[in-house]
């Protein structure tokens, strides 16, 4: 049916003559969006970053108040995205709202190192982390079989968005519902097994730790916020969405609102059954505070769970980091290859065998010297991520007239609120590892000269017809 198929004209050179080319399929509903931004956003952050956030403020009162800055930044972005995402039913997401926003350059250095590190990296950094610190609690393997696990992973996850967006979307909710059940039941354990104590929520007081609380605070939210990371990803599927313009917005609001309300009881659970001094000291809060309420088979179960957690993250990935290459290439800045749809299938089949490959190359780096950079270089997500949410601002003045079925609510404090954020964890993260972080501006920058090139390509195989 014509209602079915995305029917955003493609900016790349025209399609004459011969059979009308596959489209994608608008088949996501809510559900579909929801079980992407909180399958994304749920990986191992939340079972490892509470102790992070510990050891920076020292006083429970203060952790708690971490949590909720952060899922109220993350709240901010996603009310803020949501009305790009109401105006723009394009596939691509963000990288449509930099190209409107701000010219096809910065949407194409957005779509140029997501490909490059950001997404095909992090599901990379998925995959090892999935076959070399959570399978082997189950399944003894050397580092050849650790290896080839991590890319059977991958190909496993590829092969399954390969043949359909329902049949990916449909093991993202599957995972989603798992882990976030999983996660739902630790907490449940932690409360009814645990002989916690109430006052370890206050214990230290704020006013026992002194002065110069500013600092700590900052470095404990940046923690956070990198837990919260990934609800924008949801946005790249807009064109195989049903009824984008209400879909979207309502699905990232009510995904983050969720994983916000999750993590926020998640970490009193942790406060009720280990006091904060103790969380600092542990690698695994999660898994310490599991032993505390079931014993030693606590840490496997946790690793159990994480298995799942890991795998709904780097499905959300592949799920959704492709459609923004296919969405360049239609445009003629990329590959002309990567704006192929499956006739069968009705996927972006090249662009998701690309993500695959390239992130297989990644993980197979001897020395692990890739996930370093790429620990430091992922801070350029967010660099384009508050690029995105100020582009509310000027579009609401570039084009006013742009209709916009949902606006951010509490325009313009909730968007400049959250670019703030964003601001705040880029000049961390470069005065913390300014060399590390520049190395990752300027595996950013490599992308100027490719789109000069795909640039220069796509103006002598069109008619100068422009850009909107």
């Amino acid at each position: 049916m014509a209602n079915n198929l995305e029917t955003a004209p493609s900016r790349g050179p025209a399609q004459t003559g011969g059979p009308a080319p596959a489209s994608l399929r608008r088949v996501l509903g809510v559900g579909s969006i929801i079980g992407i931004v909180v399958g994304t956003m749920i990986g191992s952050g939340i079972f490892i970053v509470p102790a992070t956030v510990a050891a920076e403020v020292k006083s429970p009162l203060l952790m708690l108040a971490v949590w909720v800055v952060g899922g109220l930044m993350c709240i901010f972005g996603a009310l803020s995205l949501a009305e790009l995402a109401g105006a723009f039913s394009e596939t691509g997401g963000i990288y449509v709202y930099l190209r409107e926003a701000y010219g096809p350059l910065v949407g194409f250095l957005f779509g140029w190192a997501l490909l490059l590190v950001i997404d095909s990296g992090t599901i990379a950094t998925l995959s090892l982390a999935f076959a070399t610190k959570y399978l082997p609690y189950f399944v003894p393997l050397g580092p050849a079989g650790q290896k080839a696990a991590a890319v059977l992973f991958i190909f496993a996850l590829i092969g399954i968005n390969y043949v359909g967006v329902k049949q990916g979307a449909f093991v993202q909710n599957l995972l989603t519902v798992l882990k976030f059940t999983a996660l739902s039941i630790i907490v449940l354990c932690l409360f009814l097994f645990v002989r916690g104590d109430w006052g370890n929520l206050s214990n230290p007081p704020v006013s026992a730790l002194g002065g110069g609380l500013v600092g700590p605070f900052g470095l404990a939210l940046v923690a956070a916020l990198w837990a919260y990371k990934g609800f924008e990803v949801s946005t790249f599927n807009a064109g195989e969405t049903k009824n984008p313009s209400r879909t979207v917005p309502l699905g990232l609001i009510a995904g983050c609102g969720l994983v916000t309300l999750l993590y926020l009881v998640a970490n009193v659970a942790y406060l009720y059954a280990v006091p904060a001094a103790e969380m600092a000291k542990s690698d695994r809060i999660a898994a310490t505070a599991m032993k505390a309420a079931v014993g030693p088979v606590g840490a496997s179960i946790v690793a159990f769970i994480i298995l799942f957690s890991i795998m709904g993250a780097a499905n959300g990935h592949i799920l959704t980091g492709p459609r923004v290459y296919y969405a360049m290439a239609k445009d003629g800045l990329f590959f002309r290859k990567m704006a192929e749809i499956h006739p069968r299938f009705r996927t972006p089949h090249v662009a998701l065998l690309v993500v695959g490959t390239w992130s297989t190359i990644i993980c197979l780096i001897p020395g692990g010297t890739f996930e370093q950079l790429l620990k430091y270089a992922v801070f350029g997500a967010w660099i384009f991520l508050g690029l995105a949410v100020f582009g509310v601002v000027l579009l609401r003045r570039k084009r006013p007239d742009l209709p916009r079925p949902y606006k951010t609510v509490g325009y313009p404090v909730t968007p400049i609120l959250f670019v703030l954020a964003a601001l705040f964890v880029i000049v961390n993260t470069l005065v913390q590892s300014f060399w590390n972080a520049f190395a990752g501006l300027a595996l950013i920058a490599l992308g100027i000269p490719a789109y000069l090139y795909w640039n220069r390509k796509r103006a002598g195989q069109t008619d100068g017809g422009g850009w909107r």
